[in-house]
């Protein structure tokens, strides 16, 4: 193996300025993306793309320490008994004429790691990173295309507020009333209609298959943007519940995007468990579309559960609205979070098993072992799409509905322009009039300490 004594200048200068030339463009890609988002003022955008930098860093700082330790630990020696148990693959008789091998070798032993090895650690490494980042790019673009439609709705529930204030009171009736007695009454309505509904069993089995066909119905999402309204801003009906909701997917994204020291132990775990004929590859595919069919049914059944404890108050005629009350006990172990890091583990295991399955791929091809069966290796390639698609575009969405409608859970990044924001809206209202819309400075105080108003923006 010539040294780079013996390898041609041109040869060296070329390779160099590849990796050069394709490390600066990645860098000052990042660095340009990171620019846009401080200028489009996307604060939780722009801090999961420096918590994903981070990460990448620390990517390439593993790999950095395996390149310049790899001269020691391929001279390390272990007895070759050591390394007959626990194989990824049957092993086939060769011969290696690497350098520590022969060193090894004249003690009766074997390396503990071969340069090629070695190599193949590298490419996961890069492979890793590269799923990862695809992953998180698509987590947040699949679930900001779910909002859109939410986007539509919003608009809708706008004009129809633009027509009721031609109307302040109807039927002696204030504005607020007929709204809110609208939207969460239907809300109610079909998540409760029917005796069956009420048992535990049924309403369990209706909140597994509703996340697959219309996850947030529009009842659902007029309904729990109406009781958010109601409760922190009851003088601003045209609130823009959307754009709260779309901060909302931004602030959980940033929570998600990073992997934490607890997922680098399951990734050790795993490459330990990786023993042949212990098919853990086949097997650990199903574990995240598992836990994701659990997460989505537990958030459905809450808006069924909120549902559930609101038909009380629509039995009475006089009641003015249904009392819809998110709160945390409907969560496992009164913990919202910890639905949290199972979407976080969910997402985070699917993109290590795809870089997996990408990583064998290129370093070992195809009919590698460690693929074990075709038709077991497409399976587990669809069924790790299908879970990003189906984590990505449904259950964090409806997590964040969930989780913020009720607003125990404050939103950084809000407060940039929070004064010039709810000025504007007291001049547009002054301008405009509008019935028991009238807003006096004590308005600007936004209840209980929750996040300020968001003003609606001119796409909306």
């Amino acid at each position: 193996m010539a040294s780079l004594e013996h390898t041609p200048t041109w040869v060296v200068a070329t390779v160099c300025l590849i990796i050069v030339s394709i490390s600066l463009t990645a860098e000052r890609f990042l660095h340009y993306l990171g620019k846009y988002l401080e200028h489009k003022e996307q604060k939780a955008l722009f801090s999961a793309l420096q918590r994903l930098k981070e990460e990448l860093m620390l990517l390439g700082f593993i790999s950095f320490v395996l390149s310049l330790s790899q001269g020691f630990i391929v001279n390390i020696c272990i007895p070759e008994t050591a390394t007959n148990f626990m194989l990824p693959c049957k092993r086939d008789n060769h011969s290696a004429e690497e350098e520590g091998a022969k060193i090894c070798k004249k003690k009766g032993d074997v390396p503990l790691l071969s340069l090629e090895a070695l190599h193949q650690l590298h490419i996961f490494i890069f492979v890793l990173g590269l799923v990862h980042v695809v992953f998180c790019a698509t987590t947040i673009l699949l679930g900001r295309a779910k909002m859109r439609r939410w986007k539509h709705w919003e608009k809708e529930i706008h004009r129809e507020i633009e027509k009721k204030l031609q109307q302040p009171n109807i039927k002696g009736k204030p504005l607020s009333f007929v709204l809110h007695r609208n939207h969460q009454g239907e809300f109610v309505r079909d998540h409760t209609q029917g005796f069956w509904m009420k048992l535990a069993v049924v309403s369990w089995i209706t909140a597994f298959l509703k996340q697959f066909h219309d996850s947030v119905s529009k009842s659902d999402y007029e309904a729990l943007r109406s009781a958010f309204v109601l409760k922190h801003y009851p003088k601003i009906p045209d609130y823009n519940f959307h754009k709260y909701m779309m901060r909302a997917l931004e602030h959980e994204f940033k929570r998600v995007v990073g992997i934490s020291w607890y997922l680098w132990l399951f990734v050790i775990f795993f490459l330990l468990l990786n023993i042949n004929g212990w098919h853990t590859y086949f097997w650990l595919a199903f574990l995240p579309l598992f836990l994701l069919l659990i997460v989505g049914a537990k958030l459905e059944h809450i808006i069924t559960r909120l549902a559930q404890e609101a038909v009380s108050s629509l039995s009475n005629e006089t009641e003015e609205v249904p009392t819809i009350k998110p709160s945390k006990d409907h969560f496992w172990f009164h913990n919202p979070g910890l639905v949290l890091h199972l979407i976080h583990f969910i997402l985070f295991q699917n993109s290590f098993e795809i870089g997996f399955f990408f990583w064998v791929l290129v370093s070992e091809g195809f009919g590698s072992c460690m693929m074990e069966r075709k038709p077991y290796a497409i399976s587990r390639l669809v069924i790790g799409v299908i879970i990003q698609v189906v984590c990505s575009y449904i259950t964090l969405p409806l997590y964040a509905i969930v989780t913020h409608m009720g607003g125990e859970f404050k939103l950084h990044g809000f407060a940039s322009d929070v004064h010039e924001s709810v000025h504007g809206w007291i001049t547009q209202r002054k301008k405009h009039g509008g019935g028991d819309h009238h807003v006096t400075a004590d308005d600007e105080e936004t209840p209980e300490g929750n996040t300020p108003p968001v003003t609606e923006d001119s796409s909306l």
